[in-house]
């Protein structure tokens, strides 16, 4: 049997900036100094109208220090936000009146009570304001998406529809895993959901530590490090059959003022413009002639299914990947379809994009023909230095400047079109010859 306490703990939640409440936009962006924050979508109160149909003017329940907010047993009139003050939750039924755990401000407790009794007493410690939703409007606890509340997944890019994760409880969320792509950029969004609105990434350190099931979704657990006043910090394990097949810390700021300069430099290169996408480039390589024709016929019978991201090289040639070449690469890059504002969805589609073709450049000095290789990333970091939009063009600069122990290094830039330096990133991975079939490797 599940103590009191317990199924009262499992009512019970923070508020964030996304995730658990879905389209209460206005109340999931209450920041830390007790004002509404940023709208992420649109709001609509029951009736139609363009205002918030729950307020600190209306909604509210006062009690002083000692007053029950609700008794156990008792449904309760709706979902209770506290609003100021802090409350107690009381076990009565096992330890007779122990103080179970506090409440405090931007907590919430009664979500999924509509048909049941409280399952714990609820005390005021102190003068308390709450704010309360009716039972009849908890729908709207319910989230509809990652970033945008009015938009359906028929309507957003394929890569925002990609990040997409399915809230299960208070920082735990659960997304599917698709072959050959990258996962940690869904757990940079699991922990953006969990972070104030005016904090975003900074940076952030992704250890891989199994090899992961394509056939199996992935339970993303979200561990709250730290809130500050202008740094926030989350570490995500990325669990599969109960093991956690790789972890992520990320550090969130809000936007300050301070000093300004920047040494790298965009490299030059041709316009995105008037180079070819992907597509365009296969095309070209089914015809070209000094391809080898066994090349061009693996090439045809290969089924290609395109990336949510748009790519195009700088110095498309005619080699392969058989070829032995210089251990760098540069490209143009943006998401495909038009993204959400939220400069959060930005970021994470950058994180997503940055493990697409990265590691591999490591290995063009030791191409040639024959070579079959593995690869397994091992580690990977970014620092998020200026806003950008991921769906303008970015040009990702890379090289590779070591490779030893059958370990592959490689360091990049992310430039926008104007020049600025957006993004470094460097990653780690394992490159191994591959063995023979039948011995696949379960960890590292």
């Amino acid at each position: 049997m599940i103590p009191a306490s317990a199924q009262m703990r499992s009512k019970t939640s923070r508020l964030n900036p996304e995730g658990q409440v879905g389209n209460l936009g206005f109340l999931v962006n209450i920041n830390p100094e007790g004002i509404f924050g940023r709208l992420r979508g649109g709001l609509k109160n029951p009736a139609g109208q363009d205002e918030f149909f729950f307020s600190p003017e209306n909604g509210k329940n006062w009690k002083e220090q000692g007053d029950y907010v609700v008794r156990e047993g008792e449904a309760g009139d709706g979902i209770y936000f506290i609003w100021e003050g802090e409350a107690e939750v009381l076990d009565t039924v096992h330890d007779g009146n122990r103080p179970e755990f506090q409440l405090k401000q931007y907590d919430f407790f009664g979500h999924g009570m509509a048909l049941c009794a409280q399952h714990a007493d609820v005390i005021a410690l102190s003068k308390l304001t709450c704010l309360v939703l009716p039972h009849e409007h908890a729908d709207l606890m319910q989230p509809i998406s990652i970033w945008n509340a009015d938009k359906t997944l028929e309507t957003c890019s394929l890569v925002e529809h990609i990040l997409h994760l399915e809230p299960l409880e208070v920082n735990l969320f659960r997304g599917i895993t698709l072959p050959n792509a990258p996962k940690f950029g869904k757990a940079l969004a699991a922990a953006s959901k969990t972070v104030d609105s005016l904090k975003i990434v900074h940076s952030l350190h992704a250890y891989f530590l199994l090899v992961g099931d394509v056939d199996l979704p992935i339970i993303y657990y979200v561990h709250r490090v730290r809130d500050g006043s202008s740094f926030a910090t989350r570490r995500v394990d990325a669990i599969q059959k109960g093991n956690v097949v790789f972890t992520l810390v990320a550090s969130f700021q809000k936007e300050e003022h301070g000093f300004d300069h920047q040494e790298a430099a965009i490299p030059s290169v041709p316009n995105p413009e008037v180079l070819l996408s992907m597509e365009e480039l296969r095309e070209r390589r089914l015809t070209d002639p000094r391809l080898p024709r066994t090349y061009r016929n693996k090439v045809a019978t290969t089924n290609f299914i395109p990336w949510p991201i748009e790519i195009r090289f700088c110095e498309p040639n005619s080699s392969t990947s058989q070829t032995k070449s210089s251990p760098s690469l540069r490209y143009w890059f943006r998401a495909k379809g038009k993204l959400s504002d939220d400069q959060a969805l930005h970021r994470c589609v950058a994180a997503y994009t940055s493990d697409l073709i990265f590691l591999q450049v490591s290995l063009n000095p030791h191409r040639y023909k024959g070579l079959k290789t593995t690869s397994v990333s091992l580690d990977h970091s970014m620092w998020f230095h200026r806003p950008f939009r991921a769906d303008d063009w970015v040009l990702f600069v890379i090289l590779s400047p070591a490779a030893y122990n059958a370990r592959g290094f490689v360091s990049g830039q992310m430039f926008n079109r104007k020049g600025e330096l957006v993004v470094s990133l460097t990653q780690e991975g394992l490159l191994r010859k591959a063995r023979t079939p039948g011995s696949t490797a379960v960890s590292k």
